[in-house]
């Protein structure tokens, strides 16, 4: 039966840099074998985050917990190589004039037997049992990670930060060297925190997800969550492209040209924003005779106007001009759809794929 003990915690963590806030009051668990990735744009705060946990920079206030033990506060703190916490990064930081097998040794305790043991251990763990004497220059880029992970795992971490690990690897290699990757340290029932600005990145690879925007972290939780549940129009502009349809409040509905959307709790007068990803956006081929009735789902249809249509490999990507205001939304059809520009077609938006939003000034 898993602990109930978290076996990384951080509470209340904030670090200023001339006065501003680059982290300000982070609060996260990570519960062995879990994957938490924290998400955000570049800037936010989370590679500092990071660096604090490591132990390589000082929080100016906050606690860090390991296996439900203090390492560091604002007066105690363990040192960075005694908190049983790995690292992985970008750069990969192997020693150019270090062979495999030292690279992987290196920091290791234990007299030369058990060292060499541990190596050849982990090293055909990864599959690169064979390099053991190559040098990092004779080694790819999808081989040189293989050795960084081997590497890391070496003293046995119970915790493994990952700062945008594989993002120097070429799409061809990413998934499979991030899948076994991921697997090898849930085996060895590791805790990992693992830093990206990529939305797909983190959907793949995440058990939680928090996500930081300017040093805090706005929502956490499963991917399923974060991303069918954002908590504004910015969370579910990270995730994916949107389509906004403003209006106003009366009588907790919202009148637009798709037909009243609910908005429950919004008071009168109210402006607010319909946010609706392209997936969502409905052509009504039955109007052109070619397609299914809309559902009472599906709203009342709107008229645009084809700008531009885009096959995108799995989909075709279509911009309409609306007429009721000339407004541009952007529409995501399975497979090859490329309709003429100036064709006239009605579009219906999905209700319940629909968030509404108070439209505050400077969302993105």
């Amino acid at each position: 039966m898993q602990s109930q003990i978290p076996r990384l915690e951080i509470r209340n963590l904030t670090r200023r840099y001339d006065r501003r806030a680059v982290v300000n009051d982070v609060s996260l668990r990570v519960m062995p074998g879990q994957v938490t990735c924290l998400l955000g744009p570049s800037g936010c705060g989370k590679s500092t985050t990071l660096r604090m946990i490591a132990g390589v920079e000082m929080q100016d206030s906050g606690e860090i917990y390991v296996d439900g033990r203090l390492i560091c506060d604002t007066v105690f703190r363990v040192p960075p190589e005694r908190r049983h916490i790995g690292l992985m990064f970008q750069d990969f930081a192997l020693f150019p004039h270090l062979n495999v097998a030292h690279n992987v040794a290196f920091g290791l305790l234990g007299n030369k037997a058990e060292k060499f043991a541990r190596v050849t251990e982990l090293l055909e763990r990864v599959g690169m049992g064979r390099y053991i004497d190559a040098y990092p220059h004779e080694l790819s880029g999808g081989e040189q990670q293989r050795v960084a992970l081997a590497r890391a795992l070496a003293p046995k971490p119970s915790i493994m930060l990952m700062d945008e690990p594989f993002s120097g690897l070429d799409n061809r290699l990413r998934d499979g060297i991030r899948d076994e990757t991921l697997d090898i340290l849930r085996e060895e029932d590791t805790a990992i925190l693992l830093v990206t600005h990529e939305p797909q990145e983190a959907m793949r690879m995440a058990d939680e997800i928090a996500l930081m925007r300017d040093g805090r972290i706005v929502q956490q939780g499963a991917p399923y969550n974060i991303y069918n549940s954002p908590i504004d129009r910015s969370a579910v502009a990270f995730f994916s492209d949107t389509n906004v349809i403003r209006g106003t409040v009366r009588g907790a509905l919202t009148e637009t040209p798709f037909g009243h959307f609910l908005a429950p709790g919004v008071p009168d007068g109210q402006d607010v924003e319909i946010v609706i990803r392209p997936q969502h956006i409905k052509i009504d081929f039955d109007r052109n005779g070619r397609g299914p009735n809309p559902t009472p789902q599906d709203g009342t249809p709107a008229r645009g106007v084809v700008v531009r249509a885009r096959f995108m490999g799995s989909e075709s990507l279509v911009e309409f001009r609306m007429d009721h205001d000339g407004s541009i939304l952007k529409a995501t059809v399975p497979k090859v759809f490329l309709p003429e520009p100036g064709k006239a077609l009605w579009l219906m938006i999905r209700r319940d794929r629909c968030f509404v939003f108070p439209n505050r000034r400077g969302a993105v």
